[in-house]
């Protein structure tokens, strides 16, 4: 019997509910219980695929090809659970869905209403694929009151009563914010934001409160009070030094614990957190410490890089050391002189993007890498900077581009137009296909040349990593490019497609087409991310 945990947020957005959830998650997986969780979207968008990384951060991508919200990304780092189509959903969809329906006559030409047919809809997505899980942790985008998330707030309130009692709770996090000037604490936003949620008929049985300052035992009680929730049942959620800390710091504030006692569950036993406390002594206490450069467009947004930050602060983790991260625009390397900014960095990454803005400095930094000795990483648009920078320098194309930025004859990189799913069927594009879900998604698999580093660090020549891009490294130059001192040491099953390139001659430098840091976990840190800082610490000695 699966129940179910549906968490909402008040007051105002970015409190941290993905973060809340993917605790708790962890938190009932430490006392030996299963979970799965979903993320319940009010926005229009069908997915995030096509919207800005600036509005909506990083785009998360899970094995099955799907394009969903950031906090999926949280979901499977903390719980290892691995997310799936099923587990994202957004207004867009459910509407693309019903209108598909009514245009196909499915109604038999009832009228089609937000109630039943949205709520619905959206009941039976949560609902599905529970696969006998203990607990489905569903999280309700938005912010309480927001009109675009009431149809989602019905539909979670009408499905606490089709589950029956015992089955369901609400876990309501709210802000309490200090003011300086008064010099205390103020508990009415949070009063008005579960106000709104009782007037729709939600009841929280839990309020969990971030505050920048510890909350009184007496402004718990006039929580508990003008909220009808019980006084054990107000969870402080205080700042913590990291994100890996708050699973621990959820159960040291009975988090977990009045989950339990909300379903009648027995709660005495005690979780195991060793391995997450573990994580804390690392993060906190690190042996050492490496600069990273990571060259991007989006820099100016650490949302738009959310798994490629925690990929790296996992493979410090594993290296016992803290990695800094220096966020570099790429357009500021095409100006004269800038590439000195990289002279005392330990190493270089150049992640993923989309379009032509910065892309010369993204290959100035790669010939930097290069020619330096510094440890470098391409991560799918970094790995095709770093097949053109090798095509203009060593193999004297010096015209060497991509069709994403310019037409060309010959490419180097160029739009990938056919190639073999997932599941072994044809997928084709062209120039005039929709942008949203078009991209090579999901996870695909890749053969490892022997002897190669890549295989070294994988410890196996067969991989199945996760991709979302357009361009593909054109096959027609791998020989060419080898006789230049590049190996293709990955590439697809049928051989069409590189996946990976390496320099054999280098300290360390590596590009992937696909995005290693999607899989990586501060419980399980990717082994590339790992071997990559490892890389940096080496480096970092020799200055």
């Amino acid at each position: 019997m699966t129940r179910y945990i549906f968490i909402t947020g008040g007051v105002v957005s970015s409190l941290g509910k993905g973060l809340l959830s993917a605790s708790l998650g962890a938190l009932l997986q430490a006392r030996g219980y299963s979970v799965r969780l979903r993320k319940l979207d009010p926005y229009l968008n069908v997915d995030p695929g096509t919207m800005s990384p600036y509005q909506h951060g990083e785009v998360y991508v899970t094995d099955d090809g799907a394009e969903t919200d950031l906090d999926l990304g949280h979901y499977e780092r903390f719980t290892g659970v691995a997310s799936r189509q099923s587990d994202n959903i957004t207004s867009g969809r459910i509407y693309q869905q019903i209108i598909s329906k009514e245009r196909r006559g499915d109604y038999l030409g009832g009228t089609v209403q937000v109630i039943p047919h949205v709520t619905d809809a959206i009941k039976e997505f949560a609902l599905a694929d529970q696969d006998n899980i203990d607990f489905m942790l569903c999280e309700i985008g938005g912010t309480a009151g927001d009109i675009e998330a009431a149809p989602f707030m019905e539909a979670i309130r009408q499905l606490s009563i089709d589950l029956g009692r015992g089955r369901s709770i609400f876990v309501h996090l709210t802000l309490v914010p200090y003011l300086a000037a008064a010099g205390e604490l103020k508990t009415k936003p949070t009063q008005h934001s579960v106000r709104d949620l009782r007037s729709i008929g939600i009841q929280p049985d839990i309020l969990v409160c971030r505050s920048e300052h510890p909350i009184p035992d007496s402004e718990r009680r006039k929580m508990s009070l003008y909220c009808n929730v019980s006084e054990t049942a107000v969870i402080p959620a205080l700042d913590a030094p990291s994100i890996y800390s708050v699973p621990v710091n959820y159960h040291k504030e009975g988090l977990d614990v009045e989950v339990l006692k909300a379903f009648g569950l027995a709660h005495s036993q005690v979780p195991d957190l060793h391995r997450w406390e573990d994580i804390m002594d690392r993060v906190e206490n690190p042996e050492g410490e490496v600069t990273i450069a990571v060259v991007g467009k989006y820099t100016g947004l650490r949302d738009a890089y959310k798994s490629l930050n925690e990929a790296l602060i996992h493979g410090g983790i594993a290296n016992k050391v803290k990695v800094n991260i220096e966020w570099i625009e790429s357009e500021l390397f095409e100006q004269e002189d800038a590439i000195t900014k990289l002279e005392n960095v330990n190493a270089i990454l150049v992640p993923g993007g989309f379009g032509k803005r910065g892309t010369e400095g993204k290959i100035a930094a790669v010939k930097f890498a290069r020619e330096r000795g510094v440890p470098y990483f391409g991560i799918c648009l970094g790995m095709q900077m770093a097949t053109i920078e090798a095509a203009r320098n060593l193999a004297g194309h010096t015209e060497a581009s991509s069709t994403e930025f310019e037409e060309h004859d010959n490419p180097v990189v160029g739009l990938i137009t056919e190639w073999v799913s997932a599941d072994g069927s044809i997928e084709t594009r062209t120039e005039e296909t929709e942008l949203g879900g078009t991209m090579r998604l999901g996870a695909y698999t890749a053969h490892l040349k022997e002897g190669s580093k890549t295989a070294e660090i994988y410890g196996n020549t067969v991989i199945s990593e996760r991709h979302r891009h357009r361009y593909e490294v054109n096959v027609g130059y791998v020989e060419k490019l080898e006789k230049a001192g590049v190996l293709f040491s990955g590439m697809s099953p049928d051989g069409a497609l590189p996946e990976i390139i390496e320099l054999p001659d280098h300290p360390w430098f590596i590009g992937v087409q696909f995005h290693p840091e999607l899989k990586s976990k501060p419980l399980d840190p990717h082994p590339l991310f790992a071997s990559f800082v490892k890389a940096a610490v080496a480096q970092s000695r020799l200055v």
